[in-house]
């Protein structure tokens, strides 16, 4: 089970917050469009945080407002009852953007080889573009597999800290080298479970 399959057991966290979007006249799209404004601000930290523990300190800032408010944007849109298809769509071009701020910063900054960065970028595309593809073969959008979005960011997260608490290396790479090899393979080893998942299916 990831942490995506968990987003029915989050609404006690993201109503209120959507309830104080609502308020303050947010649309869907205006969350949407910051989420990924944050994880710009995201990526361009960790571009720059090589041996600085303060900008892997606002990079992991940027990375947990990016991830509440893709939290947020959804369920405002199903409270003000504006969920539509264009919003949807809009948000999975937004997340896919985010996706790759986060990880090519952390990968231009050094903290993994270019080699590892490719395989990584490739994993991750390919997972979210198998979640989308089983929605449109009408088999309802897909989530399954050993890491989603969430558990990635999560994952992301805990590093980045990790790395600015320890900035050393362990057996030749950084904490937060470390956590984009675990992507890797947990991104292609999901891909592989949601192939066989929609074949099975269809």
């Amino acid at each position: 089970m990831t942490l995506d399959d968990l987003r029915s057991k989050s609404l006690a966290v993201t109503e209120p917050l959507a309830a104080l979007a609502e308020g303050a006249g947010a649309s869907p799209n205006l969350i949407s469009l910051l989420s990924m404004i944050f994880a710009l601000a995201a990526g361009a930290f960790y571009y720059f945080s090589a041996g600085d523990a303060t900008l892997l300190g606002l990079a992991a800032l940027m990375v947990l407002l990016n991830s509440a408010f893709d939290a947020v944007d959804g369920a405002l849109a199903r409270r003000t009852g504006r969920a539509e298809p264009k919003g949807d769509f809009l948000d999975h071009v937004i997340d896919r953007y985010a996706d790759m701020a986060i990880l090519v910063g952390i990968i231009l900054a050094g903290y993994v080889s270019e080699a590892w960065g490719i395989f990584a970028v490739m994993g991750v595309l390919l997972t979210s573009y198998l979640g989308t593809q089983a929605q449109a073969l009408q088999l309802g959008r897909l989530y399954g597999g050993i890491m989603g979005r969430a558990d990635r960011l999560i994952l992301i997260l805990a590093a980045t800290v990790a790395n600015a608490l320890y900035p050393g290396e362990l057996g030749g790479l950084s904490i937060l080298g470390w956590a984009v090899i675990l992507i890797t393979v947990a991104s292609h080893v999901t891909a592989l479970q949601r192939i066989l998942l929609i074949w099975r299916r269809l």
